[in-house]
């Protein structure tokens, strides 16, 4: 639905400047064209801070001009690679759309399956569910599937930290500005020191089902991930790591 409705965004566009005589008629030759046009058109009108429209036209007359095929090309690699693996998490990953709305993965949610098992064969009677009656385990599933799905994204994220070539590097929390890696260890990082249960936690008290105890989970499983990242450092770096039984 949400490629209908972009592919619709588009066409309407497309309509409108050949009616303001901005482009000719769709044909063979044109139609990439103006499709590129018609999703430069859906960028610059969409709202971004407190620029309007006239600013932004002034930046585009200022530096297009600066842009170039070689410019481009170099800029593709980065775009493509780096930065699709950061950004796959900051837009669409355990962040949130432009509706404000919390988005997860079918990775996350194929992930989440043994957990949702696990929940209709064997804990759901202990929540005086009863299994005769399924609509009283599906009312609860929808939130259940996605806030498990969300988890094991968060989860999935910190193995990528972890897993992640050092070359002799220690990857630590103190960020790195040299090498691409690095720079995308100390990003990763950031996300999960960033309150990343703060979409989760949202959702869920629209809701009305965050507890404290839900919270107090959510305090555990940050701390956990942040035992993991320093643990497996240490692993690779073979280095000595000092911690009481509180840290578990």
């Amino acid at each position: 639905m949400e490629e209908l409705r972009k592919l619709e965004q588009v066409q309407e566009t497309l309509s409108f400047m050949q009616s303001r005589g901005v482009v000719v008629s769709s044909s063979n030759n044109n139609d990439d064209s103006n499709r590129f046009l018609a999703n430069l058109i859906l960028l610059l009108v969409q709202p971004s801070g407190k620029l309007d429209m006239t600013e932004k036209c002034s930046l585009i007359l200022e530096y297009v001009p600066k842009l170039s095929a070689s410019f481009l090309e170099e800029a593709l690699p980065r775009l493509t690679q780096e930065g699709t693996q950061v950004n796959c998490f900051r837009s669409g990953f355990v962040n949130e759309n432009d509706c404000g709305e919390v988005l997860v993965g079918l990775d996350g949610m194929q992930r989440a399956n043994s957990t949702l098992e696990d929940f209709c064969r064997s804990y759901f009677m202990f929540h005086g569910m009863d299994a005769n009656h399924p609509q009283a385990i599906f009312k609860y599933l929808p939130v259940l599937s996605f806030t498990e799905s969300y988890i094991y994204q968060l989860d999935s994220l910190n193995e990528k930290i972890v897993n992640m070539p050092t070359d002799g590097v220690t990857v630590s929390e103190r960020g790195f500005q040299e090498k691409a890696y690095e720079k995308q260890v100390s990003k990763l990082i950031d996300i999960l020191k960033s309150d990343p249960f703060r979409p989760l936690v949202s959702l869920l008290e629209r809701h009305g089902l965050l507890t404290e105890r839900i919270v107090e989970e959510f305090r555990c499983g940050e701390e956990y991930w942040a035992l993991e990242r320093k643990l497996c450092c240490a692993l690779m770096t073979k280095k000595e790591v000092h911690m009481t039984l509180e840290s578990f």
